[in-house]
């Protein structure tokens, strides 16, 4: 069972996230596990501080590496390759989040998600307890709670049984490195718009062919870099 912990000074945001929807059912049949840590909880002064200005000046407040490092050396152990944990900090700095980074994650027996807030941490705290930084896209968003939302869900739909239908994230967007092509359903005729033939005619064959040039058609298009990549053609 892939186990996540995550450090954060918000844990209240996480308890509607973390009870419904898949995410949600995952826990509860224990295929998964989640538990959040009130950062405050690592402190040592009675008025519970996490934070403090930048040294060198500046606007805002840098979280400060005491509690940080206490938190996760608590949860995943000394830095060292004798750890037990993957300890990831999400932040702009971060390397940009990808599908294969997921899937990576998701292989993991227990992952540790640091929430960021403010101007950010205390470099000391990244030097001494954390094994990477992740990125969720080039944007600035006030902390690490969304983005930490984000990894615990796109790693739960990779671990076995999360999903319905085993054969669905391997059919996903990215999962082949291309884009999924459009989908439909019923009725067969909305608005004057036809559902394609192909995916009516019970050619299991076909459909797949049809399936497999859409998606690359939708990737060509939208995404020409991934189209690239997938491809090693030039878009023309």
């Amino acid at each position: 069972m892939l186990r996540i912990d995550v450090i954060t000074i918000f844990p209240g945001l996480f308890e509607a996230f973390l009870s419904e929807s898949m995410v949600g059912i995952a826990i509860r049949e224990n295929l998964i596990g989640v538990a959040v840590h009130d950062l405050r909880e690592y402190t040592a002064d009675r008025h519970r501080t996490v934070d403090e200005p930048p040294y060198g000046g500046g606007p805002g407040m840098v979280m400060k590496p005491e509690p940080l490092v206490a938190a996760i050396e608590a949860l995943a152990g000394p830095k060292g390759p004798q750890r037990g944990a993957r300890v990831a900090l999400l932040t702009p700095q971060g390397r940009r989040l990808d599908q294969k980074r997921l899937a990576d994650l998701a292989a993991e027996e227990h992952v540790v998600l640091v929430c960021g807030r403010y101007e950010g941490i205390d470099q000391r705290a990244i030097d001494l307890a954390v094994d990477e930084e992740i990125s969720i896209g080039d944007y600035v968003l006030s902390g690490g709670e969304v983005p930490a939302m984000v990894l615990i869900e796109g790693m739960s739909r990779l671990v076995p049984g999360v999903l319905g239908n085993p054969e669905s994230a391997g059919r996903e967007s990215f999962q082949r490195g291309v884009l999924e092509g459009p989908q439909y359903t019923r009725p067969a005729v909305f608005r004057g718009l036809e559902v394609p033939a192909v995916l009516r005619s019970g050619d299991h064959a076909e459909v797949e062919r049809w399936r497999a040039e859409q998606a690359r058609e939708f990737t060509r298009r939208r995404r020409p870099d991934l189209f690239r990549d997938a491809s090693g053609e030039e878009e023309s």
